[in-house]
């Protein structure tokens, strides 16, 4: 067959929409290029099938139309390829083009697609005469083979049984495993939302990337797209993931669901289309999704995201960085741990003998359950009032074992500190040095978070004063969410009773003899407010008491209350 002398179109293939219908986009010039939809001429594929709407049924596919459409596709998708309008347009084409397609960039020595769908018994010859003497020709020797459409295979099993919607999807979450499927990328909503098949057993799934966001289309009133509201970088970010993965084979993992939406991954061989996505300032990283992947994946996220904003990348056009910059000995230092101040404080004696209080970056410790946290920048709530003789330390749940826990791990320990952000001072309170603080390797906040016995500061898109492991932070607070451990488990609420006997001379006296009868007693000291008169808590009692150092005297020194203030 002769090429027709009309050039109907040019381009890179985007997409197979069936056997016998192809998507052309022409070469991009300063943005997404045009478009153009061809039907290839004198040629009858298989119906693939479609899934029901509210105006419309659901059908099942055509037998072969599915080998036909995929024919297609792993010939042309990401090809350049020709097409010449054909001779004779059928009288009911409309609107349509119908032409001639061939892969490569001439029609002389390309191989004509027309002819090939035909030749390997998936499409039919549609119509007759001269023109169509070549395709009836290959037609027959198909049919004579027994290939495709003209083969003695039952039916049934060239036709897909396709689950267009998933009823637990949590469990099939679940039961995936973290593994990764292979797939097809069927459609870009926009940059960070595809539809996918999942094969082998074509399970069609909405799937949102893991880690990140871009900037989405407005939707009309049927909840579909409106192409017609332009949103900034929008068209752009859908563009680059379609050039790269519409109709791709690439793999999947499934992390989590949102919105009747899976959250996951796509793996090709080319790149991590997430990270690409982000170094070039189209898209965000998205705190609430990040936390699923791995602390590694995470962190290459983190990193390209941290890149466009440097370079000001098309989101990042207008970004200014909102944490001050910590340089030399002030960013990072090491010193002994001489006191925890609750859950999230500690006291650190420097090498120059200075003491400094830190606290640990974008963790909270445990909160009275009548008081709201602070604001995500820190600004304290107002208190409700608090009953007489109300101690933190004992009287909020988990507070105390979470001190225990870094009191036992940290006093008299040297450790490593990085300074993450300073929390500017406001009302009444200081300002405070919030930092990653490590001992033998191990991150302290993430170790906390990991037995629940802090939680993680949820803050703004854009607030860039966090801690430099806030990833690892919010992957340890799912884990122990998960599992119920500490502040998240639903019972066994540990409930310290304390019997104050310190300012209680007359209590104290009766509790004398009992202690006089074992030969030492464990105590652990809570405040020191001399040389001599300590304040102890003794745990097999329950009890606080203030012990004097028998025969001697200090004079008591000007110095903070217990917690430092």
């Amino acid at each position: 067959m002769s090429a027709p002398p009309t050039l109907l179109a040019r381009g890179f293939v985007k997409q197979v929409i069936s056997g016998e219908s192809i998507v052309i986009r022409g070469i991009p010039k300063g943005g997404p290029p045009p478009e153009k939809t061809i039907t290839l001429s004198s040629v009858k594929a298989p119906k693939l099938a479609k899934r029901a709407t509210s105006g419309s049924e659901e059908t099942k596919d055509e037998p072969w139309a599915w080998e036909a459409r995929e024919f297609l596709r792993k010939k042309l998708i990401g090809e350049f390829v020709v097409c010449y309008a054909a001779e004779n347009k059928p009288a009911a084409a409309g609107n349509r083009d119908y032409g001639i397609v061939y892969l490569g960039k001439d029609g002389a020595t390309g191989e004509n697609i027309n002819e090939a769908i035909v030749a390997e018994g998936l499409a039919s010859v549609r119509g007759g005469g001269p023109e169509v003497a070549k395709l009836q020709e290959l037609e027959a020797q198909a049919k004579a083979a027994g290939k495709g459409i003209w083969s003695s295979d039952d039916r049934s099993l060239h036709v897909r049984d396709i689950k267009w919607s998933i009823e637990n999807m949590r469990n099939f979450v679940d039961k995936c495993g973290n593994k990764p499927i292979n797939a097809i990328i069927e459609h870009v909503r926009d940059g960070s939302t595809v539809r996918c098949f999942l094969l082998p057993d074509f399970y069609h799934i909405t799937l949102m990337l893991s880690g990140i966001r871009c900037n989405g289309f407005k939707l009309d009133a049927d909840g579909r797209p409106n192409l017609t509201v332009k949103v900034e970088y929008a068209d752009e970010a859908r563009y680059f993931v379609e050039s790269k993965l519409l109709q791709r084979d690439v793999q999947v993992v499934l992390d989590s669901v949102n919105n009747n939406n899976f959250v996951g991954s796509i793996l090709h061989p080319k790149g991590n289309i997430a990270e690409l996505l982000l170094r070039e300032g189209f898209a965000r990283c998205v705190d609430w999704s990040i936390a699923f992947m791995k602390s590694s994946s995470a962190e290459k996220l983190r990193a390209a995201e941290k890149w466009a904003k440097e370079k000001k990348l098309r989101l990042w056009k207008d970004y200014q960085s909102s944490t001050p910059q910590i340089s030399g000995k002030e960013k990072e230092f090491t010193g002994t741990v001489m006191e925890i101040v609750n859950g999230d404080a500690l006291m650190i004696k420097l090498p120059s003998g200075q003491i400094k209080k830190v606290f640990l970056a974008s963790i909270r410790p445990p909160r009275d359950a009548n008081n709201p946290a602070p604001a995500a920048d820190g600004t304290p709530q107002p208190l409700a009032p608090r009953p007489k003789n109300f101690r933190p330390l004992y009287d909020i749940p988990w507070m105390y074992e979470a001190r225990e826990f870094l009191r036992k791990k940290l006093i008299g320990k040297k450790v490593n500190v990085i300074v993450d952000y300073k929390q500017p001072a406001r009302d009444n309170f200081p300002e405070k040095t919030c930092c990653t603080i490590t001992i033998a390797g191990v991150n302290v906040a993430e170790a906390m978070v990991s037995k629940g016995l802090a939680t993680v500061v949820k803050y703004r898109q854009d607030d860039d004063q966090r801690s430099s492991h806030y990833d690892a932070l919010l992957a340890a607070e799912m884990k122990a969410q998960k599992s119920g451990k500490g502040l998240h488990a639903k019972k066994d609420t540990p409930s310290h009773r304390i019997n104050d006997y310190s300012g209680d001379a007359q209590k104290a006296k009766q509790l004398l003899p009992h202690l006089k009868r074992g030969n030492r007693i464990e105590a652990l000291v809570e405040f020191v407010a001399s040389g001599s008169r300590l304040r102890v808590f003794i745990p097999k009692e329950s009890c606080l008491v203030t012990f004097l150092l028998a025969g001697i005297n200090c004079q008591k020194a000007s110095r903070p209350a217990p917690g430092g203030k």
